[in-house]
């Protein structure tokens, strides 16, 4: 199966369930749980022209179909920093284009969560810290780096962004 079918596929699925969402609740939904493997929110980047479905894990099927939830960082919707990883060469190939301000949407079938970029960097795969819980909620995006690197990209690159107030 290949990623653009299978992304093709969940964002039919994801939009139905969006659509039964809205008829049968008017009001957010409860907190979700995430099963391993599992389609459960859309990643929306404007000015990177990105929509893919966000899936819980980084194992490499994680992130040959979809952008992954990294394990034990917050989930949409609660306190803190929801982590998210994925391939330079497929879904993350354009992260170095964001700038400050831009847009990030994370829509799930408990809420749409907007986020504005704060800010990018450059670290060592060893600097985990950029995945610890904030208290705040924001959104932290992360691939490896150089980009356009041939083998084990020696370092990662950040993407931070901060939650909107209000939404």
């Amino acid at each position: 199966l290949s990623s653009s079918i299978y992304q093709r596929s969940e964002h039919e699925k994801f939009a139905s369930e969006l659509r039964a969402m809205v008829i049968r609740t008017p009001s957010i939904a409860p907190r979700f749980e995430v099963n391993p493997g599992s389609p459960f929110g859309r990643l929306e980047i404007p000015r990177l022209q990105l929509s893919a479905m966000v899936v819980e894990g980084v194992g490499a099927r994680d992130l040959h179909f979809g952008i992954g939830h990294i394990p034990g960082t917050a989930l949409p919707g609660d306190s803190g920093n929801v982590g998210l990883a994925g391939h330079r060469d497929t879904f993350f190939r354009k992260l170095g284009q964001l700038q400050p301000q831009d847009a990030v949407t994370l829509t799930t079938l408990t809420g749409v969560f907007e986020y504005r970029v704060v800010s990018t960097s450059i670290v060592s795969p060893e600097a985990v810290e950029v995945l610890n819980p904030t208290p705040e909620p924001e959104l932290t995006l992360l691939t490896c780096y150089p980009f356009y690197y041939v083998g084990n990209a020696p370092q990662r690159y950040i993407v931070r962004a901060r939650r909107i107030a209000g939404l």
